[in-house]
């Protein structure tokens, strides 16, 4: 299809933007050292080379006390403003346009020298920040419209308020965390002063013309959150001192709802940003959870936004825009929403990157340089990291020829892609099997590959993967006790009683598997996490839905600590919170007695129990499958092996597709 709408110009103040696509703002950790401006250079120069109409960056602190940590991206100084030349000109280089994030932490701010509306601590931060002044609430005003002023001298295009996710702004407009009493605080009224002001001085600083964006908090989805009517006059407001665009924000950060993990359905969110448009005469940007050009269209074509925000996206896949203008949707990598190598490296002072783009922010540092000749190269699996190594060596021009002895791509995505939340891995496989035909990799399905079939290449890839390990229990042989994979391929009709032996990953998934509700809609999904009509509740947050588990499940694990502990950072709580909703008991700290017909014996803190179950579930980790990598090492065949097969310890396809594509670059 074409996506007429998503691809149209549109004109915010000064700019005239070549379509209606937004990379929205990221933190890679690229923007925080001068050192790395020509990373971040390249990174923004191969988004706009990909077609994107407006990029917007990682954000910038207005002054010191609003850095995200100790010496932390900023636009405070002329120096700093024309280091940035080199990233915006790089983009305009290729026909973008970009606009520079300025965010003030305030109380999510990892520095002891924080500052807030009041002096209330933030419960995911350890800091307690300050109250600023009176008059220091006026100075950060000005930060920010000096800020914005050395953004344009550096050739940016715009700039982005960052008024949402809890940051500093939104500390000023909620009663949750703004105690003042003074001009900035005590009544709604007051509240909005601040972000307010903030437009107001910056749209004198800038100027007419300069399109200015204001980042707005829909839904606070935080007790003490604004309340819809608080939301529209804020809206009014920025508008009237001065806002080209609105783009939309969801939640706060310290939210217990997941806003744009996996979990969360495609376009959750847009109906907020379809109320928001009707009540505004300038352009609206919808964000969350968009991830295909057919959907960002949809929403321009149907009037529920103007323009349509995608930061993963983007990361995912840098020629996003010119592939969908190409009618080449089809070799997009979508987003998945995995959030393992973006947002969780960010969340933990890492450099972004993208678990099925490993190129992502790492532009001049892995490169896939068409080979001097062309070497006849075997992958053996088909997995995520064999479907990876098979991609890119035979993008360098290689001969490739990919074997695996089942008969379907996918290895364990096409497990993850059963799991509820998590369908969208579906989509990884898709652009990996259209990469094998683009690059005319010969597939061979249902061959087990051995050495005598590999004479003959130049290199081979061993990539065979995992098989679950079956931990040595008395009992372990009954009928009732079948493996992960067996039931989430649907190999077994599992009774309405079960107990799950181990805890990471894999068995919180298949908790979650056996518990959710096939018929559940976004409707559905929006009130189990207690997701309500802004206009009646403050901050859009209710009491959640129950939830109805279609089967009762026992999660237990030998270690001691909590279920799930070595999950995502930003995903682990809510893939935890699931299965409480879900009524799944947890049990840490146990020993595996014994199973027999009754179900499984455990002992926990020196008492026996029985954990009653028509079936044992086993997921108590996996084990290498590297027959063959030994074979060839054996006859003196030199191989390379990824993925499982080389480290089975939790499974890790970030890991495994990252090997795999340094290892063709590096070849």
């Amino acid at each position: 299809m074409t996506y007429d709408h998503l691809l149209s110009p549109i004109t915010i103040g000064d700019l005239t933007l070549r379509n209606r696509a937004v990379m929205g703002s990221m933190h890679t950790g690229l923007e925080d050292f001068f050192w790395d401006v020509p990373k971040l250079a390249a990174y923004f120069a191969e988004r706009a080379r990909g077609g994107v109409g407006l990029i917007i960056t990682g954000g910038y602190a207005p002054n010191k006390r609003g850095w995200l940590k100790p010496f932390a991206s900023e636009m405070t100084t002329r120096l700093q403003s024309e280091r940035h030349k080199q990233v915006t000109a790089a983009v305009h280089e290729h026909g973008g346009a970009i606009a520079m994030q300025i965010l003030h932490a305030g109380r999510y701010g990892y520095t002891p020298f924080s500052v807030s509306a009041s002096a209330i601590k933030a419960p995911i931060n350890p800091f307690k920040p300050s109250a600023l002044s009176s008059r220091g609430v006026d100075r950060t005003v000005s930060d920010f419209a000096h800020a914005a002023g050395l953004a344009k001298r550096a050739g940016y295009d715009a700039v982005e308020i960052m008024g949402s996710e809890g940051y500093l702004i939104n500390q000023f407009l909620a009663a949750r965390t703004n105690q003042r009493t003074d001009a900035w605080g005590g009544t709604a009224e007051k509240r909005m002063r601040f972000p307010v002001e903030i437009v107001r001085r910056t749209r004198e600083t800038v100027g007419e013309g300069f399109p200015i964006v204001y980042r707005l908090s829909l839904l606070d989805l935080v007790e003490g959150g604004q309340t819809w009517d608080e939301v529209v006059e804020l809206a009014h407001r920025i508008e009237e001192a001065g806002a080209t665009v609105l783009n939309t924000g969801i939640g706060w950060h310290e939210a217990r709802v997941p806003t744009i993990i996996t979990q969360v359905p495609r376009g959750a969110w847009t109906w907020t940003t379809a109320r928001l448009k009707r009540e505004v005469s300038i352009p609206v940007c919808a964000s969350n959870r968009i991830n295909t050009p057919s959907l960002a269209d949809e929403l321009i074509a149907d009037g529920t936004a103007d323009l349509v925000s995608m930061a993963r996206p983007l990361l995912a896949d840098p020629d996003f825009v010119n592939k969908a203008a190409a009618e080449r949707e089809d070799e997009i990598i979508t987003c998945i929403a995995c959030n393992q190598a973006c947002l969780d490296h960010a969340f933990k002072n890492q450099k972004a990157s993208c678990m099925l783009n490993p190129r992502a922010g790492r532009e001049t540092e892995i490169v896939l340089m068409p080979s001097l000749r062309k070497r006849q190269v075997a992958v053996v699996g088909g997995g995520p990291a064999g479907l990876a190594a098979a991609a890119a060596y035979a993008e360098r021009g290689d001969a490739v020829t990919l074997f695996e002895k089942g008969s379907e791509l996918g290895g364990q995505f096409r497990l993850a892609m059963r799991i509820p939340g998590k369908e969208e891995f579906a989509e990884a496989l898709r652009y990996f099997r259209r990469q094998l035909e683009i690059h005319h990799v010969d597939v061979r399905l249902g061959v087990a590959a051995d050495a005598a079939a590999l004479a003959g290449f130049d290199e081979v890839v061993v990539a065979t993967g995992v098989t679950p390990r079956m931990p040595s229990i008395p009992g372990i042989e009954h009928p009732s006790v079948v493996a992960y994979d067996a039931v989430l391929r649907g190999e077994v009709e599992v009774g309405s009683r079960v107990a799950i032996i181990g805890a990471g990953g894999i068995g919180v998934d298949v908790a979650h598997f056996l518990t959710h509700d096939p018929t559940e809609t976004t409707e559905d999904w929006l009130a189990h996490w207690g997701v309500g009509d802004p206009s009646a509740f403050a901050g859009g947050l209710t009491e959640p839905a129950e939830r109805k588990p279609v089967r009762e499940v026992t999660l237990i694990q030998r270690k001691t600590s909590i279920i799930g502990k070595g999950l995502g950072k930003t995903s682990g709580w809510a893939h935890r919170a699931v299965l409480k909703q879900a009524g799944v008991r947890q049990v840490s700290g146990a020993t595996y007695d014994l199973i027999d017909d009754r179900g499984l014996h455990v002992t926990v803190d020196g008492v026996r129990r029985v954990v009653e179950a028509d079936h044992v579930v086993v997921c108590a980790g996996q084990e290498s499958v590297r027959d063959l990598y030994d074979d060839l090492l054996a006859s003196g065949r030199s191989a390379h092996v990824i993925g499982g097969a080389d480290v089975a310890a939790e499974l890790d396809a970030k890991r495994a597709i990252e090997q795999a594509v340094r290892l063709a670059a590096a070849s």
